[in-house]
């Protein structure tokens, strides 16, 4: 017959022995009740902080344990999800009854391990690939800035015809200048036209230092010329 209180005494001594830190218990009177404590983490990088995550696994013997799957309860702290400790606990189940007849809280605790160091792997994964993202959606945004709109056959064309209007109507308002006759602008409208003309000639003047020389001679012999009265008065 077995002997389940000496087969959980033996376990729990050696349990205390492998997990000095982790183990603790909660009551030696029946029902037996202890805890293990277990966490998993990835150290702290320039790009991530440091993950922790932190299990509390309650066991308590049942009478024929272990030939019955002892009582597990699954607590951990917010790094955690809902889901993934009911993950946990549905492993550690699952587990035991593959070690039913045997002291299986070690084998429970070391499969546990394993599933939150995965746990840990994947949130500090999905950071990574959050951070790749957000680094992919400013390079899109930069290369944005420096392109312009795509060429294609319709906005090409569409550009054509705007241009083509464009032309067309400068060319005809060109067109209506040259038509205009000089002879038609007297000097009075120029002048109308473009005010600055008033004072250019006085404007000449005063820029320039340069004396004006008027050569005398050349008016000397103005007597001597045979001009009618009416031609001079002309």
């Amino acid at each position: 017959m077995t002997d389940y209180k000496e087969e959980q005494h033996n376990e729990l001594e050696a349990l205390e022995s492998i997990y000095p830190e982790e183990f603790s218990i909660i009551s030696n009177e029946d029902p037996i009740c202890f805890k293990m404590c277990i966490k998993a983490f990835n150290e702290k990088t320039e790009d991530f902080p440091e993950i922790v995550a932190k299990v509390d696994i309650q066991f308590t013997y049942v009478e024929n344990y272990p030939d019955a799957i002892p009582l597990i309860e699954v607590s951990s702290n917010e790094i955690l999800t809902d889901e993934n400790v009911q993950e946990l606990e549905e492993l550690m189940l699952k587990e035991a009854e593959e070690n039913l007849g045997m002291v299986m809280v070690f084998t429970l605790v070391s499969s546990a391990q394993e599933k939150l160091q995965e746990f840990v792997d994947n949130i500090k994964k999905g950071m990574e690939e959050e951070k790749r993202r957000r680094e992919k959606e400013e390079e899109e945004r930069e290369k944005k800035k420096f392109t312009g709109t795509p060429v294609t056959k319709e906005n090409f064309l569409e550009w054509r015809e705007k241009f083509n209007a464009e032309m067309s109507e400068m060319k005809k308002k060109t067109r209506n200048v040259l038509l205009i006759p000089k002879s038609k602008i007297t000097g009075r409208e120029l002048f109308e036209q473009d005010e600055k003309m008033i004072l250019s000639d006085a404007a000449f003047i005063d820029s320039t230092d340069v004396d004006v020389e008027v050569d005398e001679s050349l008016f000397q012999d103005i007597d001597d010329l045979e001009l009618d009265d009416e031609e001079f008065k002309d």
